[in-house]
């Protein structure tokens, strides 16, 4: 997992942290970028902190995860930026990718990487737009963040600690750290960024937190107000991924849509939108298997199998609506739609199914996304018959291809049904090796049809039944 550090285990105080406490907590390879950025801001006099989230976490005592810096041009320093802070760093084998409508960039390495920005304000043409960035000092760029427990901001050089405390903070925001406390930092906080209520879910169920009775006010006046009408569907969509995506770090997908039926966000994405108890634990599920997968599910998209278990259970009409709204789109959208259906037509196979073959057979068509959400929503028995088929039946390769078939005379659609009647014996263990398989095909070319007939070994077709002749 990105950002665990066995070191960070007990919460200290604003006034214990500095840049060595930082260093030791972060993982290896983010450590060396942020020390070679460190002294290369000693060198060049320019002020450097670490903020938001590392901060947060280290005073929490939690692991970290992303790294966020920022540069603050002081006193004679004033021309300082990210990217002459980057290129003063001089880090070997470091890719440096820069972001000029935000004034960030991504320092990466092949063990590490770290967001780097010069300090900003923001501004917004209107709600839920994009924000519009100009130049700022360190005090305007910590009052644009969402709330005030990221609102942190650790000096890391002696140019940065200059009259400022060990850890700089807006107004209230170490107060609301300790207790346990979600607050925006004004009124409009949502109105100018309406995603952060999404965010917000994300981070009281990963740390504990309970909004303000503040920012509560401030998200119904937004929710009145229609201010998440205004927010694109690619927007929305970036935040369900990272909601599904943050399940890697242990974060209960279904506690945050609960936090956001509950803080009616939902119904303000897309009318009658809701999380359904049935949905309630095979997300759980989901979570838990994007932790520990029960197969190398690389490929699998976490958001994909969990819209297409959370949405499962509303209406055709409704997921359509939902999936248009969070901009999924085309063969995606319609792939979401179709689970339910497809999903109780595997399970029906699952249940009659007899042998490994014919289990594949049920499966052949089970894309990786949908793999992982049938395997969150299937009962205990279908559940382990899915991550068997996934593990160690999938990946086998038949000991003979479609070409051999080809030269002992099949043609055509032949071919695919003789290819499937022998690895469906193949997983049954009727057909062992290469000559089992091509003696089996030879026995299929010569029947009428090209393979209509029982095949050698008496393997099962998927429903279970054996083939007749």
């Amino acid at each position: 997992m990105k950002g665990a550090a066995a070191n960070t285990e007990a919460a200290v105080t604003a006034a214990e942290v500095d840049a060595e406490r930082l260093l030791a907590a972060l993982p290896a390879g983010d450590a060396e970028i942020v020390r070679a950025l460190a002294l290369a801001a000693e060198r060049e006099g320019v002020a450097l902190h670490a903020v938001g989230g590392p901060v947060r976490d280290l005073l929490l005592g939690r692991p970290l995860r992303d790294v966020d810096l920022i540069v603050e041009p002081r006193g004679e320093q004033q021309g300082a930026s990210a990217s002459a802070l980057a290129r003063a760093a001089s880090l070997p084998r470091a890719r440096v990718v820069e972001h000029d409508r935000f004034g960030t960039l991504r320092i990466s390495t092949p063990d590490g990487a770290v967001d780097l920005a010069t300090v900003r304000r923001e501004s917004y043409a209107h709600a839920g737009a994009l924000p519009d960035v100009s130049p700022g000092s360190l005090e305007d760029d910590l009052a644009r963040r969402d709330f005030t427990l990221n609102a942190l901001a650790l000096p890391l050089s002696s140019v940065a600690r200059e009259g400022r405390p060990p850890v700089v903070a807006v107004e209230g925001g170490l107060a609301d750290l300790e207790g346990r406390v979600l607050r925006v930092i004004h009124d409009r906080s949502f109105h100018d960024d309406p995603t952060r209520a999404l965010r917000a879910a994300r981070l009281a169920a990963r740390l504990g937190f309970t909004l303000s009775r503040s920012t509560r006010s401030a998200l119904r006046d937004a929710l009145r107000d229609g201010a998440f009408g205004r927010v694109s569907g690619d927007r929305l969509r970036r935040e369900i991924e990272k909601l599904f995506e943050d399940a890697r770090e242990g974060l209960d997908p279904a506690d945050v849509l609960r936090l956001l039926a509950d803080w009616h966000v939902l119904a303000a994405l897309e009318p009658g939108l809701a999380l359904p108890r049935e949905s309630q634990a095979p997300l759980r599920r989901l979570g838990r298997a994007i932790v520990q997968p029960p197969w190398p599910a690389a490929r699998a998209r976490p958001y994909v199998a969990g819209l297409a278990l959370w949405l499962g259970a509303l209406d055709a009409g409704l997921r359509a609506r939902t999936l248009r709204r969070i901009a999924v789109r085309g063969a995606l959208a319609e792939r979401i739609v179709a689970f339910p259906k497809a999903r109780d037509a595997w399970l029906r196979g699952l249940t009659r199914a007899r042998g490994r073959g014919a289990i594949d057979a049920v499966l052949a068509g089970l894309g990786d996304d949908e793999a992982l959400a049938l395997y969150a929503f299937a009962p205990p028995t279908a559940r382990r018959r899915v991550a068997r088929h996934m593990l160690e039946d999938r990946p086998r390769r038949l000991p003979v291809t479609g070409d051999d078939l080809v030269g002992l005379g099949l043609a055509g659609p032949a071919v695919g049904r003789a290819l499937a009647r022998i690895r469906i014996a193949f997983l049954d263990g009727a057909v062992k090796d290469r000559e089992d398989a091509l003696a089996l095909a030879r026995e299929l070319a010569g029947r009428r049809g090209g393979g209509r007939g029982q095949p050698r070994g008496g393997a099962r077709q998927p429903g279970g039944g054996r083939r007749q002749p």
